[in-house]
């Protein structure tokens, strides 16, 4: 098993000029050097307003000390069955943005959170934007995963129905702790053992800390 930082958890310790904490271009040295982890999860809104130098910077900086990114992650949810036709364009060619951006990163994989009603509707027209997508994606050799999130993708069955049905080894799923516990009724590990055949990464989340340290939950 490859264990592997989800840049996220920095989010409070990082800035932009690097005087008062880190970088983002300094999380791979960290990553590796003082947690042991191999590689990361980047959310996208991390490097928002990045250019391509950027980009290529971020991945020479990881690819020095042997930390690649793996997984972009599209923090933000995208209404590809959104009743608005403009609304779907644009969540659909964020996807096509995202996928670019994962490919000049050295990435694997992106990830999605998808924003859809509990609905027979909403599921067909998520499946044809997915698949739609899917062959520019796989041209840039990249894996689609998507996270759990409230609605439709928030059961095991509309997830994997929407893998299966999709099908091809390009689709999976990225399904955390945090997650799967809300779907378990508080207990993850059924909904993970569903989603685990399927995940290209799995995020392991706690709820918060005790002053001792110690995590709780999940």
């Amino acid at each position: 098993m490859l264990l592997t930082l989800s840049t996220g958890s920095l989010r409070r310790r990082l800035c932009s000029n690097g005087q008062s904490g880190m970088t983002m271009f300094d999380v791979p040295d960290f990553a590796i050097r003082q947690l042991g982890l191999h590689g990361l999860n980047v959310p996208a809104s991390m490097m928002a307003g990045w250019s391509l130098e950027d980009l290529d910077r971020f991945r020479d900086s990881a690819d020095k000390v042997a930390c690649p990114c793996l997984v972009l992650v599209e923090d933000s949810p995208l209404r590809l069955a959104d009743k608005s036709e403009e609304i779907r364009k644009k969540s659909a060619e964020r996807v096509r943005r995202l996928a670019v951006a994962a490919n000049r990163l050295g990435c694997s994989s992106i990830a999605i959170h998808i924003e859809a009603e509990e609905s027979d509707t909403a599921f067909d027209a998520v499946l044809g934007q997915i698949k739609t997508l899917m062959p520019a994606v796989e041209r840039l050799e990249l894996n689609v995963l998507i996270a759990p999130h409230t609605g439709l993708t928030s059961t095991t069955e509309r997830l994997t129905s929407i893998i299966k049905r999709v099908g091809g080894f390009r689709i999976g799923s990225l399904p955390s702790f945090g997650a799967a516990a809300q779907c378990g009724g508080g207990d993850p590990v059924e909904p993970l053992r569903k989603l685990a055949p399927y995940a290209g990464a799995i995020e392991a989340t706690v709820s918060t800390f005790s002053k001792k340290g110690e995590h709780k939950d999940y």
